[in-house]
């Protein structure tokens, strides 16, 4: 690894922790008018278009499932979301929103709606957003390729 090469991944993890201490706050600040933190919102989010078992979920987050589990349970006991029989597994619940998750979700909305077109304002145009998310996109998908082949690795020395 060359020099630059270091600074470069020390420069992208820190703005990567900087950008998500800046996401979770202002999800922190829209998702509260409706009742939720930033983390409710995050994995009922995760269930509006289609049930998910929260290994499922963990996964699209890329966070522990027992963090998934830990909110999952918050969000059925506040009535925002149930269990639902998950056919493919029978111990494996499937996590659905609730009419009032959805409902809270809703009350979001105009708040998210208004960031966004803000957000692409100060990035200069939807064409610059669009291509900040597929940067962002395709490092995620380098992090993902780099840790398979490093539990590749750790498997194969385990043999």
């Amino acid at each position: 690894m060359t020099r630059a090469q270091q600074e470069a991944l020390s420069r992208t993890a820190l703005g990567v922790f900087r950008l998500n201490g800046q996401f979770l706050a202002v999800s922190e600040r829209l998702a509260a008018p409706a009742g939720l933190t930033a983390a409710r919102w995050q994995v009922l989010g995760a269930v509006l278009t289609e049930p998910l078992p929260v290994a499922g979920i963990a996964r699209v987050m890329g966070i522990t499932r027992q963090s998934v589990q830990r909110v999952a349970d918050l969000l059925v006991r506040d009535g925002l979301a149930a269990y639902a029989p998950n056919p493919a597994h029978r111990r494996a619940k499937l996590l659905t929103p609730t009419e009032t998750g959805r409902a809270a979700i809703r009350r979001i909305d105009p708040g998210h709606a208004d960031l966004a077109a803000r957000l692409t304002r100060e990035l200069g145009g939807q064409e610059a957003f669009d291509e900040t998310v597929r940067v962002l996109e395709r490092l995620s998908k380098a992090m993902e390729a780099l840790e398979a082949v490093e539990a590749g690795e750790t498997a194969g020395g385990e043999d």
